[in-house]
């Protein structure tokens, strides 16, 4: 009986190791803690707001798709304006570029299966949570859809980087600077779990010399979209995250 108990432990021991070396503890709880249950609005409808805009990127890659293992940016109109440049931005890397304004972080998730799965990238630039805060979610409610893109991410690409853009100031959205500054101090956290995981704080250096108000002068008329100056802030801090 000694001995069969003796077995029984040690057998535990090993398949608990087997599951720990398999990464199957989530990492990613406290924080997966921190934002569950909250409840927030409704999420606009992806499929018809975006359904045309990603048609057209699958209309692209049906006449050449982009290689496996490269680098995805995807992400809302700052990363959509991004796309005349960031090649030249960040090379020598390959880019793919998959942009689409307007969007939120529940968009991304919800187009994983056509705009990021596919192209079995090796890193991906994610940037959201600028629409949805000032469309009245919760951080959150934010930050759980970013934990379902990577839970996603991770189950199929394990060893996919995500490097998570903060949420960048502006002028035009100041009134909500301070739930977007609560929405990266939690991505931030979310990011320290993981080594998969990279915060890249572009917030602070688009902040003046006070360090308190964001500079007017990188942004366009609109003061929500950044001009080249405000993407030569980026091209820096991205590229010492990305470490080329």
């Amino acid at each position: 009986m000694l001995k069969s108990l003796l077995a029984m432990l040690v057998l535990g021991i090993v398949l608990t190791g087997c599951s720990l070396a398999q990464g199957n503890v989530d990492t990613l709880a406290p924080v997966r803690a921190q934002v569950a249950g909250v409840e927030g609005k409704n999420w606009p409808d992806p499929e018809a707001r975006f359904g045309k805009a990603i048609a057209e990127f699958e209309e692209a890659d049906a006449k050449e798709f982009p290689p496996e293992g490269v680098l995805l940016g995807i992400g809302s109109s700052s990363m959509r304006g991004w796309h005349g440049n960031i090649a030249e931005d960040l090379a020598p890397l390959t880019v793919i570029p998959r942009g689409f304004g307007g969007s939120n972080m529940n968009d991304a998730v919800y187009f994983m299966d056509r705009i990021v799965l596919p192209y079995k990238p090796s890193k991906i630039l994610l940037y959201e949570g600028d629409n949805d805060i000032a469309g009245g979610h919760p951080p959150q409610q934010v930050v759980a859809k970013y934990i379902e893109f990577i839970d996603r991410v991770h189950a199929e690409l394990p060893k996919t980087k995500i490097y998570i853009i903060a949420v960048k100031p502006s002028p035009s959205r100041w009134n909500v600077w301070p739930q977007m500054q609560e929405t990266n101090a939690l991505l931030k956290q979310l990011c320290e779990l993981d080594d998969r995981l990279v915060f890249v704080d572009v917030a602070t250096a688009m902040m003046d010399e006070s360090g308190v108000k964001v500079r007017e002068d990188i942004f366009l008329n609109d003061r929500l979209h950044m001009n080249r100056q405000g993407y030569l802030i980026w091209r820096e801090v991205m590229r010492e995250a990305l470490g080329i």
